[in-house]
């Protein structure tokens, strides 16, 4: 019998707690819980769970603080921050350090529970991956499957799980250009929602931050104006 996929509820208000559990549940899902962001960090660093749901507002130690120490410590976990407030700087702060997706409460249970399929999903893909070894992407940069690294001229990239993702979908198809939507659909597991291509523009700018000589003027992955991204780097 196949184990549960465990997720890990990261949450201080136990109505939301109880929710999400028995939703998770329902679906099939294993359900961990935690009270306050240290606790949830403990938890995450010895369950090592399949998805973590992690609410920004928590006693101890915020959500942001949590999302961050476990990325320092190397965990690839997939994160999905929930934040109560719709500042574009609070989204915009859980990508940067890390988190591979957010909702705003209040969210509909059906949009979270795809969320929460769409990144289980994306990693169990990823994992059963077939490697075939080094691949030259252009510009200096080396893509390794088999250890999920990436080498720019020969030096290693400390890149999000998300950004290695995106990069690898748009190098193995260079040239071609990928609407947000495309990216959201191909790379994120789920369609356009709302203004979920922001996510996207924030992880093309961190990936360029990263990978390219120069940033400002970028020379692997370039924007077609009004129409999306495509990677040069051939």
């Amino acid at each position: 019998m196949e184990q549960k996929k465990r997720v890990l509820i990261v949450e201080d208000e136990k109505s939301i707690v109880d929710i999400l559990r028995f939703n998770l549940e329902k679906e099939g899902y294993a359900a961990l819980t935690a009270y306050d962001g240290e606790a949830g960090l403990d938890q995450a660093l010895k369950e090592n769970p399949d998805l973590i749901l992690l609410d920004v507002m928590l006693p101890k130690m915020n959500g942001f603080d949590v999302c961050r120490i476990l990325r320092e410590k190397g965990s690839s976990v997939p994160v999905i921050i929930l934040t109560a407030r719709e500042e574009e700087t609070d989204k915009v702060l859980g990508l940067e350090i890390g988190a591979d997706d957010y909702i705003t409460k209040p969210f509909s249970m059906r949009e979270l529970m795809a969320r929460v399929k769409a990144n289980i999903r994306r990693t169990a893909m990823q994992q059963s991956a077939g490697t075939e070894g080094a691949v030259q992407a252009g510009g200096g940069l080396t893509i390794d499957p088999d250890s999920y690294q990436v080498y720019k001229r020969d030096k290693p990239i400390d890149l999000t799980q998300r950004e290695y993702e995106l990069l690898t979908f748009l190098a193995g198809h260079p040239g071609k250009v990928y609407s947000r939507g495309d990216l959201m659909e191909q790379v994120w597991n789920y369609g356009y929602v709302g203004d979920d291509v922001r996510t996207v523009d924030v992880t093309v700018r961190r990936l360029r931050e990263k990978i390219e000589d120069d940033p400002a003027s970028p020379a692997l992955i370039l924007t077609r104006r009004g129409v999306g991204y495509y990677f040069a780097g051939q």
